[in-house]
């Protein structure tokens, strides 16, 4: 068999994904306020870019208007001439509202109060429970041995060795600050925790004892046998539970400085006066960024090595493509936005009980996108529209049954059924709320009502009965 070399051309099509496009995509997916910080760092690194003065014109859709031409609007970053003090119109208005709330925020944050932290809390609280100087020393100690989550995790006889006191002072004053705001804190263990807490709600009775001493049991869904250990049937089993999930098992986290961020609405819908909705881009969340040409053609005619020459290369193209990707970006979001509002049109009129199944395919179908690029466009952007802002993710909701109800207005649904129980002196079971949502034509199962009454944070009905029976014994 002989064996013979050649040279073969053949054609085929392959992706390539070049930094700028991987770039492209990650730009798509950040918050305005990460794109900010993206920006601002270009402008630092690019001496081609300037940051562009004065308000951007925001691009605007209507959903209800005749469909546009299949080019897109081309948004175009460009410095407007500042206005005169007596300009008037929206314009000036915003200009003024973002004024006078740029003077009030910086008056609030120098007169913000610092957090209370956990230490600072129960030492108030230990102050006020006991005058005895050894009990509030011990006492001290112990919360300041408190781990981030409340609790205890240092042995209380080497506590008591270190403060030179005997372990039933230490138990003492143990107890006392497990009786402190919040309900947990001092806890050894979860059972613990959750023990205080059940406690602090009367709830403690000896079948919740013996369910709370065998968490092993718990998490194994060994309910067979924790029927049997508690003595109880399986309804009462699972309201225990239900009971037990609604505790906070790291109480000390409520004081844990946590950074508050603001919902800033990347898209913001309007009723038209020609009906249906206007959607624009929000103007104060777009990057304000110029290719200085001008500048780049002073620079060049100086540029003598290829060292400079291949820098201003490279910073001409960067700017390009950034200019290029803001504009694409945001043409993007608003088509994705625009969509969403044409589809959940009724919830603009008339609120969450009119929201409208949707998936990321249903828009990515109906734009012409692929479905990674919407799921890109969603992530971390919020609509603003007259009822408050809401996460693009909001919007997107799965079909129950074959009517095509969304989950979202399904459980607002459930929520406003036992709103109205107190009115109606009776509390709905699961079962008799998905018998009235059957009558509404949303066929759900009664499980599925128990699994988002649980998620929207409401007690079962048995709770609820105990409840109404201890406000009418009170009056």
């Amino acid at each position: 068999m002989s064996s013979m070399q050649r040279l073969e051309l053949r054609q085929g099509q392959s992706l390539v994904m070049t930094p700028q496009l991987l770039q492209s995509i990650k730009l798509l997916q950040l918050s305005h306020a990460e794109l900010a910080a993206y920006v601002e760092a270009e402008l630092e690194r690019n001496p081609l870019l300037q940051e562009a003065e004065g308000r951007v014109k925001a691009p605007r859709l209507n959903p209800a208007a005749p469909a546009p031409s299949s080019e897109a609007p081309t948004l175009r970053m460009v410095p407007r001439s500042a206005p005169t003090p007596s300009g008037s119109g929206s314009d000036s208005s915003a200009r003024a509202v973002a004024a006078s709330t740029g003077e009030l925020g910086a008056d609030l944050e120098a007169t913000l109060a610092r957090a209370v932290s956990l230490a600072e809390h129960l030492e108030t609280q230990l102050d006020l429970a006991t005058a005895d100087p050894q009990q509030r020393a011990v006492g001290r100690h112990l919360i300041h041995s408190l781990n981030e989550a409340g609790y205890l995790t240092e042995n209380l006889d080497d506590i008591a060795d270190t403060l030179h006191v005997a372990a039933d002072e230490v138990m003492a004053a143990l107890r006392l600050i497990q009786s402190f705001d919040p309900a947990g804190i001092g806890a050894r263990n979860l059972a613990e925790c959750l023990s205080l807490q059940l406690k602090e709600r009367d709830r403690l009775d000896p079948a919740m004892e013996i369910l709370v001493s065998r968490l092993d049991l718990v998490a194994k869904r060994d309910f067979v046998t924790l029927t049997r250990l508690c003595g109880v049937d399986d309804e009462d089993l699972a309201e225990m539970l239900a009971e037990i999930r609604r505790l906070e098992p790291k109480p000390g986290l409520a004081f844990t400085p946590a950074r508050v961020e603001v919902l800033i609405p990347d898209v913001l819908v309007r009723p038209s006066p020609e009906g249906g909705f206007i959607v624009e881009l929000n103007p104060d969340t777009l990057p304000r960024i110029l290719l200085d040409r001008s500048y780049y053609s002073r620079v060049v005619q100086s540029v003598r090595s290829d060292k400079e020459k291949d820098f201003l290369s490279e910073c001409l193209q960067s700017a390009s493509w950034l200019t290029r990707s803001l504009d694409q970006r945001a043409q993007t979001i608003l088509k994705v936005a625009t969509e969403i509002v044409r589809h959940q049109e009724d919830f603009f009129r008339e609120g969450v009980a009119a929201l409208r199944p949707l998936t990321l395919k249903d828009v990515a179908e109906k734009i012409g996108m692929h479905e990674s690029t919407v799921s890109r466009v969603v992530a971390n952007k919020a609509i603003g529209t007259a009822r408050g802002s809401f996460a693009m993710k909001f919007f997107f909701n799965v079909a129950l049954g074959d009517a095509g109800h969304s989950a979202q207005a399904v459980r607002y649904r459930i929520k406003q059924l036992i709103a109205g129980e107190a009115a109606k002196g009776i509390v709905l079971s699961d079962d008799a709320i998905a018998q009235k949502l059957k009558a509404d034509g949303i066929e759900i199962a009664r499980r599925t009502v128990a699994k988002y009454r649980e998620i929207l944070q409401i007690p079962s009905s048995a709770q609820r009965r105990r409840t109404a029976e201890t406000k009418a014994h009170a009056l």
